[in-house]
């Protein structure tokens, strides 16, 4: 077992609270319970935002010096889909074959609780007597627009001069067996539409038109024939992908006005957005000559790559996953985007978490085992975090 406060209990509770984006289920208020009466000071704390849902979110912290460590996630879950598609009943948390089963099993209400129980456990042996706080940042919003949660509450903890000093983000990062990978940086995201403007007009006379089909075709080969990079010492090379190509176009006689093509980039280290928007402008150019007319357009929301450089910080956690595990763990910026993005703007962060294989999918779920291991792995990091920077 991991300790007094039971994570495998806590886990089966929140899964039990259908808190899907933006739902807060009763997730947040049954953690809001179990902290307060650890002691933790707790803010609950809505946000919102024009045109988005507003979303309830979670600020703990025992302690009131520094350093102050935080453990991140969420509580909101992806849409289970026909729960006729379920083994069990995706908000029963039914345990079976050594599995506890449930969306939001793996991604992430096991993570929630394991670093719930660790900050319990903690909170119980060392009372004022810790060397520097624990803290706990918990959003509704990470599966959703991400707008109304970890990014606002950032910042709605820095209006009030609340200091974060390191970050341990609980999403799944272990690959095929727990405390094979931490996550030390992840790469960029940016996302755009590409318009090849022709001109409408009947197929059986193509003279009196202009199709832009094919300037389409010229231009995507332009964008994806080189890579963008080989990648660099800590990241994987950056990589284009077109995600959709559309002409809204039902009929088969008429050539269409215009071609629109919708693609997304992740990038390294050797890249920002502004010159990775200008390498794309300079490639369609160069295609397009006199010949195709396009138009091009970027997405609002990007974020860069980023990288907590391996130090002391890191060290410490391979040690704490090295030593529970029997597994040294691989440093990797891979994947998609997290709410590490907003994180690193604060204080250096890595994700840890369960190995996400069955994260989103039908029959979500990890071996209890692993859970408590997982709450072990966070005990450790924190007592060793607070032996080497506490004060």
């Amino acid at each position: 077992m991991s300790g007094s406060a039971d994570p495998v209990e806590i886990t089966r509770t929140l899964i039990r609270c259908p808190s899907v984006t933006p739902e807060e289920g009763g997730a947040l208020s049954y953690l809001e319970g179990l902290l307060g009466a650890a002691g933790f000071r707790v803010h609950r704390v809505t946000l919102t935002g024009r045109d988005t849902p507003d979303v309830e979110n979670l600020y703990a912290r025992f302690g009131t010096r520094g350093p102050n460590l935080c453990f991140a996630g969420h509580t909101d879950v992806v849409p289970p889909g026909d729960p006729a598609h379920w083994r069990f009943p995706p908000f029963e948390a039914a345990i079976h074959g050594g599995l506890l089963y449930g969306r939001g099993a793996v991604d992430m209400k096991s993570g929630v609780a394991a670093f719930t129980a660790a900050a319990l456990d903690l909170a119980a042996e060392h009372g004022d007597k810790l060397p520097g706080s624990i803290s706990l940042l918990i959003t509704g919003d990470e599966e959703g627009p991400a707008i109304n949660g970890t990014e606002k509450l950032l910042r709605w903890l820095a209006d009030r001069d609340e200091r974060l000093d390191h970050c341990v983000l609980g999403e799944p990062s272990s690959r095929a067996a727990l405390g094979d990978m931490v996550k030390i940086g992840r790469r960029g995201s940016l996302s755009g539409t590409l318009t090849v403007h022709g001109k409408q007009g009947h197929v059986g006379y193509p003279h009196l038109a202009e199709n832009p089909i094919p300037g389409m075709a010229r231009l995507i080969t332009a964008l994806t024939a080189e890579p963008l990079d080989r990648g660099s010492a800590h990241f994987q090379a950056s990589n284009l992908e077109v995600v959709s190509v559309d002409v809204g176009n039902p009929a088969f006689n008429v050539i269409p006005a215009e071609a629109k093509a919708r693609f997304n980039i992740r990038f390294n280290d050797l890249w920002m957005p502004d010159t990775l928007k200008a390498e794309v402008e300079r490639r369609l150019k160069a295609a397009a000559g006199n010949e195709v007319r396009f138009s091009l357009a970027f997405e609002e929301r990007s974020s860069d790559s980023f990288l907590t450089a391996p130090g002391d910080f890191v060290d410490l956690v391979v040690a704490a996953i090295s030593d529970a595990t029997g597994r040294t763990p691989e440093l990797s910026t891979t994947g998609g985007t997290s709410d590490a993005r907003f994180i690193k703007d604060y204080c250096p962060v890595v994700e840890f978490g369960l190995v996400g294989t069955s994260m989103h999918a039908v029959d979500e779920a990890t071996p209890v085992e692993e859970i408590h291991a997982l709450t072990r792995v966070y005990k450790d990091i924190a007592t060793r975090y607070f032996d080497a920077f506490g004060r």
